[in-house]
């Protein structure tokens, strides 16, 4: 099923007028498709009390048939009885000898003796005078009898009842026994409403929550009384709720660190293009305007790449990196270290392997390469930038107790330890640092990326070159699956 919704759409006549009319008109088609849908109460409550009147009214037409059957079976049983009282004659007083109806049975009663002489009959009896021993079906005069005719040595009894009476009142004993189902039916499908209604009200309250929060509530749904079937979607979602959360708080972190951290760099690059068109007179002022015009630049754009690699990596925060990539640590050394290097020569500083540790061939973890490339390049930037020049800046790669660690090591003036629980943090410069150098972002993104992986980060002093000394640990990366391949013989 299909839905328009035209809005804005022009008349035959053509556009629409006034001043602000777009020339030609404009027509704005708004489809939803709307796919066939259920509702899980109704198509149960359709089932269930569909399938028990079903099944009621298969067990009525088994009992009402069975009933007739035993109502037929107790009739004809009543004949042979009746027939058999009567084998010495019929006992003066006796029903049979004043009325026709023995106990409301339309009971007819013929005795022959042994020479064929009738002694009795029936008034108003119209059954043949001749009888066939045991049961049969008579009719005369437009009525149909069961007969039941028993013959001893000094009589023959002949014992017959009306059909259509008999039938009758065998129909009122079936009913008898088919009103229980009709009593006890409609009870048991209005007992089944109630269950289902009762036990798929959780579900509704859940319905309700989400339609009642607002938009940014992600809050996680309550799960009590849920049934297990359903429970783990609401966990799902919670899950879901909680990586919107992140994602929105990492949108609105990116705006407010946007809007705090640009608005000094933008202001100081505006007051050195004003300067710069002051000194046109002189060429060193000039040269040297420049100069700190493109470090300006240089340093706004080293924000803004920071700034949009931070809420990146924040987006994902609670989000487990992809369990199936396995990363070799050692080319990730490679590739940062190489990154690094022009920045190390252009200070003579030595970059590189620690001789005491010797990289490990292959030591692997389970995340993403691109962010644990970010992760060290952004340590060693650090280590690299505050390294005075000819220092220099160790990275190894090892195995301890199973985890893969990874040091950087440099000769720089490491941090305070009164400064270190603090140096993660957005925007946080250590107290030795000139407030001019770095976007304070570095290590907080260093944070965010260790976090993911599952990696702790230790910050001390290196006993060996002086300066910081950075251990990033990661967990032991979990067993590749094994794929097993068969072949088949013939």
């Amino acid at each position: 099923m299909n839905k328009v919704k035209e809005v804005n759409s022009p008349s035959a006549a053509g556009p629409p007028q006034g001043a602000n009319a777009p020339s030609g008109g404009s027509v704005v088609r708004e489809a939803t498709s709307v796919g066939a849908t259920h509702s899980l109460r109704g198509r149960l409550l359709w089932f269930v009390l569909v399938a028990i009147l079903l099944v009621a009214v298969l067990q009525a037409v088994t009992a009402y048939r069975g009933a007739l059957q035993q109502a037929d079976a107790l009739f004809d049983d009543h004949l042979q009885q009746m027939a058999r009282s009567m084998r010495s004659g019929i006992p003066l007083g006796s029903p049979l000898a004043e009325s026709d109806d023995a106990d409301g049975f339309d009971l007819y009663v013929q005795i022959w003796g042994p020479d064929g002489t009738q002694l009795f009959r029936s008034t108003r009896s119209a059954l043949p005078p001749r009888a066939v021993l045991g049961f049969s079906d008579v009719e005369a005069n437009g009525n149909r009898y069961r007969v039941y005719s028993l013959q001893t040595a000094s009589q023959t009894v002949q014992i017959a009842q009306d059909l259509s009476a008999r039938t009758a009142r065998a129909r009122s004993l079936a009913l008898r026994a088919v009103l229980p189902f009709a009593l006890l039916t409609p009870l048991l499908m209005l007992a089944v409403w109630w269950v289902i209604t009762r036990s798929l009200a959780p579900i509704e309250r859940a319905r309700r929550e989400v339609a009642r929060r607002a938009a940014d509530d992600f809050s996680p749904l309550s799960d009590d009384g849920l049934p297990d079937e359903v429970r783990p979607l609401v966990d799902e979602l919670n899950l879901l709720f909680g990586r919107v959360r992140s994602a929105f708080d990492a949108q609105k972190n990116f705006v407010a660190d946007a809007a705090h951290e640009l608005r000094s760099p933008l202001t100081a690059l505006k007051l050195q293009a004003q300067s710069l068109r002051r000194s046109d007179e002189d060429p060193a002022a000039r040269e040297a305007g420049i100069a700190r015009l493109n470090q300006g630049i240089d340093r706004a754009i080293r924000l803004v790449e920071q700034l949009l690699l931070l809420a990146r990596e924040e987006a994902g925060r609670g989000q487990a990196p992809a369990a199936d990539e396995r990363v070799n640590l050692r080319e990730v050394v490679k590739l940062a270290v190489a990154d690094l290097l022009p920045q190390a020569r252009l200070k003579h500083i030595d970059l590189g392997l620690a001789e005491n540790h010797p990289l490990q061939a292959d030591v692997q973890v389970n995340g993403q390469g691109e962010a644990l490339r970010i992760l060290l390049r952004n340590l060693l930037d650090n280590a690299v930038k505050y390294t005075p020049a000819s220092g220099q800046v160790d990275v190894s790669l090892h195995l301890q107790e199973g985890q893969p660690v990874l040091t950087i090591e440099d000769s720089g003036p490491g941090i305070a330890p009164g400064d270190r629980p603090r140096v993660f943090d957005r925007f946080f410069r250590a107290s030795e640092v000139p407030s001019e150098t770095g976007s304070g972002l570095g290590l907080a993104i260093v944070k965010v990326i260790a976090e993911r992986h599952g990696a702790t980060l230790a910050l001390g002093q290196s006993s060996r070159l002086g300066g910081l000394k950075v251990d990033v640990r990661f967990p032991a990366a979990l067993p590749a699956p094994v794929l097993f391949s068969g072949s088949a013989s013939a």
